[in-house]
């Protein structure tokens, strides 16, 4: 099973598979094997510049939350170059960044750490489904979406397709930079 099959299947989303594709790829793979033979391993160089930047808020991940935020990582398809974990405490030092024209989007772990980060006074059910902007001077143009604490979403499963929503209004925030 893919690990993003895995990952979406507890988050309570079905991965739809086409069966024609799987058919196809058994057919056509001992053919597709012997026409290919792979280069070795060190003349494949990998230097891509990250499609966007994700920047995880929040308090830093142990045990099971860990194991969470890894499993989110994956069904994302991040690669480590294309997220980061700060703390809420961090200088958010964005400018230089923003000239590379990466888009970029931050993800707020908890409402204590959306309040810090934006400003705001309401509480997490009120700044969920927003795009929220940084106080920080120089930051203001780099969204912000608050979402709930990993601790949370380990103890109320329940709340993982709320959290979902908020990753994909992420993801649909980055497609319109």
């Amino acid at each position: 099973m893919h690990s993003n099959t895995a990952f979406l299947k507890e988050m309570g989303i079905t991965e739809w598979t086409s069966r024609d594709t799987k058919a196809d790829m058994t057919s056509e793979a001992p053919e597709i094997a012997k026409a290919i033979t792979a280069p070795p391993a060190s003349a494949i160089a990998i230097d891509r510049s990250p499609a966007a930047l994700w920047w995880f808020f929040g308090n830093p991940p142990q045990g099971d939350t860990e194991l969470l935020f890894q499993g989110i990582v994956r069904a994302l398809g991040l690669s480590p170059q294309e997220w980061l974990w700060k703390n809420p405490s961090d200088a958010v030092e964005v400018e230089a960044l923003m000239q590379t024209g990466i888009p970029m989007v931050a993800l707020a772990f908890g409402g204590s750490v959306a309040q810090k980060l934006s400003g705001e006074r309401d509480a997490l059910p009120q700044l969920r489904e927003t795009v929220l902007a940084f106080m920080e001077e120089g930051a203001q143009e780099l969204p912000l979406i608050a979402t709930f604490e990993l601790n949370h979403l380990v103890s109320r499963p329940k709340d993982k397709a709320l959290f979902w929503q908020d990753v994909l209004l992420a993801k649909s925030v980055l497609q319109n930079t």
